[in-house]
Formats: C-alpha cells, structure tokens, sequence
C-alpha cells in the first residue's frame, strides 16, 4: 500500500512510518495539512492516516473539505479525543475507522488491511487470488501452483499492486509512484524493469503482460506460460 500520514508529533510519526515501511508500504509522512493537501492532489494512495490534532487547522476540518472536495480514499483517524461525540462526529463526516491514541502498530496495520479489503471489493477474501497465484497481503506470503515464492519488498509492493488492479493497464510512472515514496529518491531508470523481470522469473513468465506503449498489466488468470 502507498499511505499517507498526516500526524503533528514527530515521535509518533516517526515510529508510525517507519514500522509501516518495515512492513513493506511505501509512507508519506507529513506533520501539517497544507503539504498533505498537495501531496493528495499529485499523487494516489491508497489509505490516508489522519490526526485530528493538527496545528493550525483541525484534522477533521481537513476531513470535511477533502470529502466535500471527492477524495474517496479511506481515512483511518488517530486521536487522542475518545468521546462517543466525537468519534460519531468524525465518522459522519468521512472517516472509515477510528483508532484512539495510544496506538498499537498491528492494530493499525490490520485496520488499513482491512480497509484497502472493503475498498477493493475483498472485504471476505483474507487471501488474493487470481489463477494459481495466491497473496496474503497480512504475512506478505505468495504462492504459485500451491508452492511458496520468495520475493523482495519491492517485488512484493509491485505485484500487490497489479492484484489490486487485475483489469488496468498501468503505466510506469503510475507504478512508480506505487512502489517509491517522496523520502527515498528517484529510483534507477531502470528499477521498474528490473523488478518486472524478476516477478517473471520467480512466478512465471506470463504473470506481467508489457502493453506496448502504454504500460504494464497483470497476466492472464489462466497463463501459466
């Protein structure tokens, strides 16, 4: 997943960040709303992590105006503020989840799983599966034909990506943007080809279809060539 997280404390935000990069997301991590309000317009997440108690504006004055605005993403909110007031008021106007401060950081993770589930449709579906690839995107594990495939991080953010998407053609900046965060620097020109390959070699040949000058698609369910 490629999340955003707008949280002011730079402990929590820190811990939050890098525990979830260590799990294999790409994070974009901001401490105040006009950044992230930018960085929502130029780029697509898939979960947004939002802190009610932001300098200046207030996260749920954020929250009305992105809704109102269509962002559709799903909005997990942290807060110290744990009234039932409070969380019925943030609830109406957007958010998908709660978490009150503090925070565990599986429980955060299994909340945004859960989310990206309901968003994509696989709201019953603990694993992925299209054809004889099944992914678990809690332990990070694929299988092929029933036999487990050791995959790289970044392996892992790519075809979670193409599973996500089984009937768009994707470009490469689209992909990029999926697999490298703001913090990190650009990639290799290279990088995206590289980890095709790879995902090629490890599970088979067809599980990347290149479309000719537009992008890059997942394989046929049934290719096993």
């Amino acid at each position: 997943m490629r999340l955003l997280i707008l949280e002011d404390d730079p402990q929590l935000g820190e811990a939050l960040s890098g525990g979830l990069r260590q799990q294999g997301h790409v994070v974009d991590w901001f401490t105040s709303g006009p950044p992230a309000d930018a960085a929502l317009r130029g780029t697509a997440y898939d979960a947004l992590v939002l802190d009610l108690g932001l300098p200046g504006t207030d996260g749920l004055v954020w929250l009305r105006r992105w809704r109102q605005g269509g962002l559709a993403l799903p909005v997990l909110v942290l807060t110290a503020r744990d009234t039932l007031e409070q969380r019925i008021e943030g609830l109406d106007l957007g958010a998908d989840d709660y978490l009150i401060k503090p925070i565990a950081l599986d429980e955060l993770a299994a909340r945004l799983r859960a989310m990206l589930r309901r968003a994509t449709g696989r709201a019953t579906q603990a694993e992925w599966v299209h054809g004889d690839l099944r992914y678990d995107p809690a332990s990070k594990q694929v299988h092929w034909q029933d036999k487990p495939v050791e995959l790289t991080g970044r392996e892992i953010s790519l075809l979670e990506v193409l599973l996500k998407n089984p009937q768009r053609v994707l470009s490469k900046t689209q992909l990029l943007e999926q697999l490298y965060d703001w913090g990190g620097g650009e990639p290799e020109s290279n990088a995206l080809e590289v980890h095709i390959h790879h995902l090629r070699r490890k599970i088979a040949p067809g599980v990347v279809r290149t479309v000719r000058g537009l992008g890059y698609a997942l394989g046929a369910a049934e290719d096993r060539a």
